[in-house]
């Protein structure tokens, strides 16, 4: 199983070092780095969630994450007939993107990228 890298460890993947606009208490906002994943490291690190279709629950590329495998019953007041696979990783507000496979378990997911608080990023190599 993947997990965040320990202080001091290397990794193969790409990182955008971005800041964040972040509102605290008092109404100030401040600008605070973050290091996001390349979103087609979080795609393959899905799949081969989505692969085993087991629950799972934790910590990747820095940022907390998870997976619920699709389920036979339909959500409450859906029109749909199962209840899709989905994973998400990060903080609603912060930095956010999940996938679902609304259309089935062999379907492409559909895709959803909050990044409206990122206010510039620059790729590195880490």
């Amino acid at each position: 199983m993947m997990t965040s890298l320990k202080h001091g460890a290397r990794n193969n993947g790409n990182v955008a070092i971005a800041k964040a606009k972040i509102k605290t208490l008092d109404d100030y906002a401040a600008i605070v780095p973050l290091a996001i994943p390349n979103l087609d490291e979080v795609r393959k690190f899905a799949a081969k969630l989505h692969a085993k279709g087991k629950a799972w629950q934790g910590e990747v590329f820095g940022w907390q994450a998870e997976y619920n495998p699709q389920q036979p019953k339909p959500p409450l007041d859906s029109k749909m007939t199962f209840t899709p696979a989905d994973f998400c990783i990060g903080e609603s507000g912060i930095w956010f993107f999940s996938l679902m496979w609304e259309r089935g378990r062999d379907a492409k997911p559909v895709e959803f990228l909050d990044d409206r608080r990122i206010v510039n990023r620059r790729r590195v190599q880490v």
